[in-house]
């Protein structure tokens, strides 16, 4: 989800959490666990399975990032927050990252000084309506009742495709995915707007999935991601490169059924050899032991691997690769280099 530019004082208590928490690293291995902020739940990407154990794509992030720095992946605390409150969790230092359905602006890149340190998912915002309305086109909602959450750029997308198009609406505020669901179903709005995924996600949910439709129209680009922090380069470094680490793993075939053998000694390709600390000292630069990414990667797998087993087209949520496909297969999906 996307959240509107926040108040002064927010960006303020960001420069003074930045500037005091130039030791992230430090008290995340003083605790013995990571922070991480996620959404409420939401299926398939941060959401607590039956046995109260997070599970999901941004939730494989923030297990990925314990693992490098802890060595163990479920030395996580995870803490929910909505679209109000994930921004005020970071800046505070209530958390030490915030992984969850997050656009990467400008506002928030510089007037709340936050530092975002990649992309785990390319999204635009969509529409869902009841397939019994007879909608095949966001153009034809004039006068349609909208589900939006709150505290949200999905809020300025929205108005802005309404007044270019020239039609009516009638919003209907909510805070979470949950309440936006609830009252979805109960009848409270023709429509619910959010990410793509997000919709796919909820509408997996459904006792009746195949009822409901995502329209055709994406209004937006909603480049979501991890992000930390300003003014702790270190910490932002570690979470950046865990990052790439999933996502040249994928690329370079290394998966976590055969990560083992790849790293038991030296391969005939040097990119491997550094991403898995069998050659150069990669790790010991931002901190970290030299199996830093292997072990990451042994967390849930690569970016593919979490990618197919959370959110993928064989999952309820079913979603496809597109733009989230590697560049070598047409997709945005793209790691600096290990050297």
């Amino acid at each position: 989800m996307k959240n509107t530019v926040l108040l002064g004082a927010m960006a303020a208590a960001g420069l003074a959490a930045g500037a005091a928490g130039a030791a992230t690293l430090d008290d995340v291995k003083a605790r013995g666990t990571l922070n991480c902020g996620v959404t409420t739940g939401l299926a398939g990407f941060a959401a607590p399975d039956a046995n109260g154990v997070w599970q999901g794509f941004d939730v494989g992030v923030c297990r990925a990032v314990a693992a490098a720095v802890l060595g163990d992946p479920m030395a996580v605390e995870f803490v929910p927050t909505t679209g109000q409150t994930r921004f005020t969790a970071l800046a505070s230092g209530e958390i030490d990252m915030l992984a969850r359905n997050t656009t990467w602006t400008f506002s928030r890149d510089n007037d709340l000084k936050f530092e975002f340190v990649g992309i785990n998912y390319y999204d635009g915002q969509g529409f869902m309506t009841p397939k019994e309305l007879g909608v095949s086109s966001a153009k034809e909602l004039d006068g349609a009742t909208v589900c939006i959450q709150t505290g949200t750029t999905t809020e300025l997308n929205l108005a802005d495709f309404f007044r270019v198009n020239n039609i009516d609406y009638e919003p209907v505020p909510i805070e979470t995915n949950a309440e936006a669901q609830q009252q979805y179903l109960a009848g409270a709005c023709d429509v619910y707007t959010t990410d793509a995924s997000g919709l796919a996600a909820t509408r997996a949910t459904f006792e009746d999935p195949s009822a409901h439709v995502i329209l055709p129209e994406i209004i937006s680009k909603e480049p979501l991601g991890p992000l930390v922090r300003h003014g702790d380069n270190e910490w932002g470094d570690i979470v950046r490169w865990t990052l790439n680490a999933l996502i040249a793993a994928e690329e370079y075939g290394v998966t976590s059924a055969n990560i083992n053998e790849l790293s038991a000694e030296p391969t005939d390709n040097p990119e491997v050899n550094r991403l898995l600390g069998t050659e150069g000292e990669l790790g010991s630069m931002i901190g970290l032991e030299a199996d830093w990414a292997k072990r990451a990667i042994l967390a849930g797998g690569n970016y593919g691997e979490l990618f197919e087993k959370n959110i993928g087209e064989n999952t309820p949520i079913g979603l496809s690769r597109g733009l989230n496909a590697q560049w070598t297969d047409g997709g945005l999906m793209y790691s600096p280099p290990f050297r």
